[in-house]
């Protein structure tokens, strides 16, 4: 069976929310206030200092007044209507290569990433974002999962920070502030080319604060065993940070409950005990006591996907956004999320499951290079 019952929270929910998160203004290098932008509703009709900009196959540079310049073609749709009238909407992303999609000079704030593309680039075309020259990625991670659609799979999520709309629009309104460059690249991975990749990168050029951190996110993927039932989600995060984000895709390869785990976080040279400890995966994403195929989708926690259809493997997609309660540390990071389930004599279960996740969190750069990115054929799923 397929159950997919997307919850959207109230507006007035969602404004008090937003109002009570921005309630204290970001600095500037020199210490003064900083109001608007990624700060929130509450700073929103001050005027500041300030101008957005963004780019698309319609404006790749994001140059003022560099969009709409494409001349039609006469094979083009807008062959009727000439320059000015949607000539260039998307790019094709070519096989096995790497595109750049956005190359911006800061100081700048990232405060919005749209994305559509067929499902053959969920898996297979790789999104990476790289800081101020830097050699390695401070974000690698499949397209569909980082915008939390896992398992190669379309469905939709309503979130604060990450939205996937009708019908496959990725969105994230994860704030990333740099300071000198923003290189955001696309690799496909596949034998043929991915045509009609649509995105729009929009930022805003201002000054960044001296204690702003650098965004980051890490996908990763491993089978359980039972002699140890337990997926890495971040490992060797070096530097001071906070940890604001978790998406899991589960593929279960047990029947019966399986969200039974703790959800672990050990900081600042915890070794054999965490400091913080989750009762349970539902309980860590929001939910309880065997939340079923109850899906939900909420501001900052859910459980969007439960896909079950006959003769094929349970599937099912979480996540959940530490952004009133950010996990804070100083020198080092390591989560991790066990796999347990129940015999039927109620004793707890080590679970043998495929799960993949993709961490997000803040810190300090330089940061630690990410574990290799699996080839193609390691990310399909079953």
């Amino acid at each position: 069976m397929i159950q997919r019952t997307v919850i959207a929270p109230p507006a007035c929910l969602l404004i008090a929310l937003l109002t009570a998160l921005s309630s204290q203004p970001a600095r500037t290098q020199t210490g003064s206030t900083q109001t608007g932008g990624w700060s929130g509703f509450a700073t929103l009709p001050q005027l500041r200092n300030a101008e957005t900009r963004s780019i698309s196959a319609e404006n790749p540079t994001g140059a003022r007044a560099g969009g709409a310049r494409a001349v039609p073609t006469p094979l083009s749709d807008a062959s009727a209507l000439g320059t000015g009238w949607k000539v260039s909407p998307d790019i094709v992303l070519p096989r096995r290569r790497t595109v750049t999609i956005a190359d911006i000079e800061g100081p700048a704030i990232i405060q919005h990433i749209w994305i559509t593309v067929s499902e053959a680039a969920y898996r297979d075309a790789i999104l990476r974002i790289y800081w101020d020259g830097e050699a390695n990625p401070s974000v690698e991670a499949p397209v569909g999962d980082f915008f939390t659609n896992a398992h190669a799979m379309r469905y939709p999520v309503n979130s604060l920070m990450m939205a996937s709309n009708p019908s496959g629009g990725f969105n994230s309104y994860w704030p990333m502030p740099f300071r000198k460059q923003a290189r955001i690249t696309v690799e496909n991975q596949r034998p043929e080319d991915i045509p009609g990749f649509f995105y729009q990168i929009t930022y805003s050029l201002e000054p960044v604060a001296s204690d702003a951190a650098y965004f980051h996110a890490s996908w990763r993927r491993s089978m359980t065993t039972r002699e140890h039932p337990e997926h890495v989600v971040a490992d060797g995060i070096e530097g001071q940070g906070h940890y604001v984000g978790t998406f899991i895709g589960w593929e279960q390869l047990s029947n019966g409950w399986w969200g039974e785990g703790e959800v672990k976080f050990y900081l600042d040279g915890d070794t054999k005990f965490p400091t913080i400890c989750y009762t349970g995966t539902e309980d860590y994403f929001g939910g309880a006591w065997n939340f079923g195929d109850t899906t939900f989708s909420g501001p900052f926690l859910g459980y969007p996907l439960f896909h079950k259809p006959a003769g094929q493997i349970p599937k099912h997609a979480l996540y959940r956004w530490h952004v009133p309660d950010p996990i804070r540390f100083k020198r080092n990071l390591k989560v991790t999320i066990q796999a347990l389930g129940h015999w039927p004599n109620s004793k707890f279960q080590p679970l043998t499951d495929d799960i993949s996740s993709v961490a997000y969190w803040y810190q300090t750069e330089p940061h630690h290079t990410f574990p290799q990115m699996p080839p193609r054929e390691a990310r399909f799923p079953r």
